[in-house]
Order: C-alpha cells, then sequence, then structure tokens
C-alpha cells in the first residue's frame, strides 16, 4: 500500500489563548478525520500531522485563523497573558491589556512578536523580534528590536503605548523587509537608523525613559499540577513527557471547561496547557478525568526546564537520555534551563544551550549565556563531545559550575550588604558635650530626657546635657 504524504499544519493561537469553544470545534474536525494526537509549539501555537488529502477540508471547516501547511511564514504572537493572576499580578497589566493589544493587530505579523510582563518567569523575553516588555508606567512597554536572524538586541530609546504596539510592529516589519540589505542577517544592524525609518513614516506616543529595565532573577515556576491562587480558585497546568496530548482527552478537557463556565485555555511556551478559574467544588471532576486519561501532573523539575525544537523527535529523544543522566548523578539543576538546537537557526530559550552539529561526524556543542541568564543572547562556548555520554558528563560539570559561580556571587552580595549595613550604623552622627564629655548617641536616644532610641540630635528643640545641664549648643559632632 502506498503511504499517504503526511503535512504539519501549525494554527496560530495569538497571545496562546483559545476559547474552550474554538479548540473544541477544532479537535471534533480532527476527530473526523481520525487524527489521534496534536502537541503545542515553542511559541503558544497548536500543530499536528495529517495526510496532504486531508488539507482542502481544514481549510474549509477551520475558519478565521492563521494556518499553514509545513511552514511558518506567520509567527504566532507570544504573551505572558497565562501568567496573569497564577505566576504574577502586575499593577497595571491585567487580562483587559492584553486582549485589546491582541485585538488591535488587524494583520498577520511576519516577524516574531512577543508581549511580555517582566515580572514573571515562565515566558521568555528575547524569543521575539519585537520584544514587548513591560515597564513601570501603566500602559507603557519597554521594546527590544531582535534584529532577524542575529542575536543582536538594541534597545529602543523611549517607552512605546499599548495602544500602538500593533501598528509600531506593522511598520516595523515593513521597513526591515524593504530595507533586508541593512537589517536582515545583519549582526551589525543600526537600531538608531531603524529608529529615524520609522519617525519618518509615522509619529507615535512615546517616553523616554532613564533607566533601563530591571528583571529579577530567573527562576522557573513549577507549571503543572492542580494548585491553588487567589482565594478560592485553582488553576491546572498539564505537561507531556513526549508532547503529545490526545484528541479525544483535550475534546474532554474542553468540554468539562465549558460545563464548568471556563471560558478559556492557555498554551505555555513549554509545550504544555493551563486551565484557569477551577472552583474547588470541581476540584473531584478535574481529578477524575486525568485519571481516566491517566495523565501524570507530577513530573521532576529536571525535567520541566527544557526548551526542544517543535516535533523533533530527535531532540526528545537526546533530552530524554540527559534527564535520566542528571537523575543517576542525583543532580541539583534549579534556576536553570536547557535548550536543545538541532537546526542553527533555531532561536530556543536556554541558560545552557546545546547545539547539535554534523560537519564530518556528529558532536554536540555546549554554551552557556552570561551569568546564566535565560534571557540574555550573549553566548559563551563552553566545550564539545562526540556522544551523549560525555555530553552528558560536560552538562553535570557546567551545572557545577554554575553554582560555584551561583554561592560565590550570593556571598559577595550578603558581605556587601553587612558592610553597608555596618557602615550606616557607624555613620550614624555622635554628639558630645564640650563641658563634661557626655555624649548623644542617636541610636540608644536618652531614656533621662524620654527621647527615644532613633531620634536625630539635629530635631531636638531645647536639649541640655543629662549630666551638667549644658545647652544644645554645647555639642559637638564627633563621628
Amino acid at each position: 500500500m502506498k503511504k499517504m504524504q503526511q503535512c504539519t499544519v501549525k494554527i496560530n493561537l495569538p497571545g496562546g489563548i483559545i476559547s474552550a469553544g474554538n479548540l473544541l470545534k477544532i479537535l471534533n474536525i480532527l476527530q473526523e478525520l481520525r487524527i489521534e494526537n496534536v502537541s503545542f509549539g515553542n511559541r503558544q501555537q497548536l500543530l499536528f500531522s495529517t495526510p496532504a488529502e486531508h488539507i482542502h477540508h481544514l481549510r474549509l471547516n477551520i475558519a478565521n485563523v492563521v494556518m499553514e501547511i509545513d511552514g511558518d511564514d506567520y509567527p504566532n504572537i507570544v504573551s505572558s497573558y497565562v501568567t496573569d493572576e497564577v505566576f504574577t499580578s502586575s499593577s497595571w497589566l491585567r487580562e483587559g491589556v492584553y486582549k485589546d493589544i491582541l485585538d488591535s493587530f488587524h494583520h498577520d505579523p511576519r516577524l516574531k512578536i512577543n508581549l511580555v510582563d517582566r515580572h514573571q518567569n515562565l515566558v521568555p523575553f528575547f524569543t521575539g523580534n519585537f520584544n514587548f516588555v513591560s515597564s513601570d508606567v501603566s500602559n507603557h512597554w519597554y521594546l527590544h528590536v531582535r534584529f532577524p536572524k542575529t542575536n543582536t538586541i538594541y534597545h529602543w530609546p523611549s517607552l512605546i503605548y499599548s495602544a500602538d504596539i500593533a501598528e509600531i510592529s506593522r511598520l516595523l516589519e515593513l521597513i526591515i523587509m524593504d530595507n533586508d540589505h541593512l537589517f536582515f542577517n545583519k549582526p551589525n544592524a543600526d537600531g538608531d537608523q531603524l529608529v529615524q525609518l520609522l519617525n519618518k513614516t509615522a509619529n507615535f506616543h512615546t517616553q523616554r525613559y532613564d533607566l533601563p529595565m530591571i528583571h529579577t532573577d530567573f527562576h522557573l515556576p513549577f507549571y503543572e499540577g492542580i494548585n491553588h491562587y487567589g482565594e478560592h480558585k485553582l488553576w491546572l497546568g498539564i505537561y507531556r513527557r513526549w508532547e503529545n496530548f490526545s484528541v479525544d482527552f483535550l475534546n474532554e478537557v474542553c468540554s468539562l471547561c465549558m460545563d464548568s463556565r471556563i471560558g478559556q485555555l492557555y498554551t505555555t511556551p513549554w509545550k504544555t496547557i493551563l486551565i484557569k478559574n477551577i472552583l474547588p467544588s470541581d476540584r473531584i471532576r478535574w481529578s477524575v478525568l486525568l485519571n481516566k486519561y491517566r495523565i501524570n501532573v507530577r513530573h521532576a523539575s529536571n525535567e520541566l526546564n527544557w526548551q526542544l525544537e517543535d516535533r523533533s523527535e530527535e531532540a526528545k529523544d537526546l533530552k530524554w537520555l540527559l534527564v535520566k543522566a542528571f537523575e543517576e548523578a542525583d543532580l541539583r539543576t534549579s534556576k536553570l534551563c536547557f535548550a536543545i538546537k538541532v537546526s542553527k537557526q533555531t532561536g530556543l530559550f536556554g541558560s545552557i544551550v546545546i547545539q547539535k552539529e554534523t560537519l564530518g561526524e556528529t558532536r554536540y556543542q555546549v554554551m552557556h549565556t552570561r551569568n546564566f541568564n535565560p534571557n540574555s543572547k550573549e553566548f559563551i562556548s563552553y566545550g564539545s563531545a562526540n556522544d551523549v555520554a560525555c555530553l552528558a558528563d560536560l552538562l553535570i560539570q557546567l551545572c557545577h559550575v554554575y553554582y560555584e559561580m551561583h554561592s560565590i556571587l550570593r556571598l559577595s552580595y550578603y558581605r556587601r550588604k553587612e558592610e553597608n549595613t555596618k557602615k550606616n550604623e557607624t555613620s550614624v552622627p555622635i554628639y558630645q558635650c564640650t563641658h563634661c564629655f557626655t555624649r548623644y548617641d542617636p541610636s540608644y536616644g536618652d531614656s533621662l530626657q524620654s527621647i527615644n532610641p532613633g531620634t536625630p540630635f539635629e530635631i531636638l528643640v531645647d536639649y541640655h546635657c543629662s549630666t551638667c545641664d549644658a545647652p544644645k549648643t554645647a555639642f559637638e559632632q564627633i563621628s
């Protein structure tokens, strides 16, 4: 029997969000075509394989989505909407802001766009070409442009207003595409020139900033299982070791969501799904569903902190061999994340990156980002290996390097903190009476005159020496 040609179908889910009803419609069509499994991608999109003869039926029956066959000309817009309330609660970046921005896109972007809350760690910051990161100013965002096919990042000199994100993204994309000789695959691309070209095209409401964006240390949250948040709500995160989700299982997930009035499901860049707003009274129903499909929701942390290319069986097999080696070594990997790149141009998020090279013989190059910050795009080569066993040993050594460095940095930080504390303690001005040499130390105050500890000498009124009754003017600062 002739084997049917298989196609990979990608459906964009802008912002990583899809309503339970719309996903259910897609899943019903897949069931009709006897497609058993789907997966989710690094950019929060829906992926599955199907015989080429089914493509026409899919295009006819799945409307109002960006669907691509064996291609990725229109990357999905990534957002940290999934983290709202569950992993972070920013003062102004909430559900309505995300939705307004996503709804304002009236074009299908050809360059990658990320909308990210800087207070969270689940969604990568700079895996897009236009990376909008929340600032402290309400409805204003930092913009970090990563020029296509490079790791060169340009920090836009002003904050971008929420309502302008879609149009600025559209115009910047046009400028870059029309001037590919300046900005495409050019590590030395001039960001200031890009600003000038945009300013010639249109005027936008922008706000200057003085201080660069500050981000807390990376610490990947545990993103699976049934967990509490808020006062009386639960969220459920589901990870699958081999990235496949049963269509039948997801169909029942959507049905249960609709039955319990949960409107949306969320996908993450870790190829998982997350359901929010589960009522405690419905927890047993979700547990029954997980039991029915034998869904494990308590994997080890050292298995959850990996980024792989989409639908790469080779990367999945390699990851599993390395995870088993880590478990055998009883290795700590907290605050680290790993990426496996089989293709050169794949942009993945990771503090330690494994790059497969096949020039002559297969070798694995190991790199880490500067200071092991996974949001950095500065890579430092650590070494190479020609087989999995050597690769595992190399990664284990590198993890030890990280923790030694981390310990030194932490000790240095606390020592500086203690020194500053001591300095502050000794820098409190002490005054001494010039007649009897009685001292006034603000740290202790003056109990004889009912002056509390911590009272500065400068604010005392009609103060006199407790020993010789000399006036305040008789005191001199001695330290």
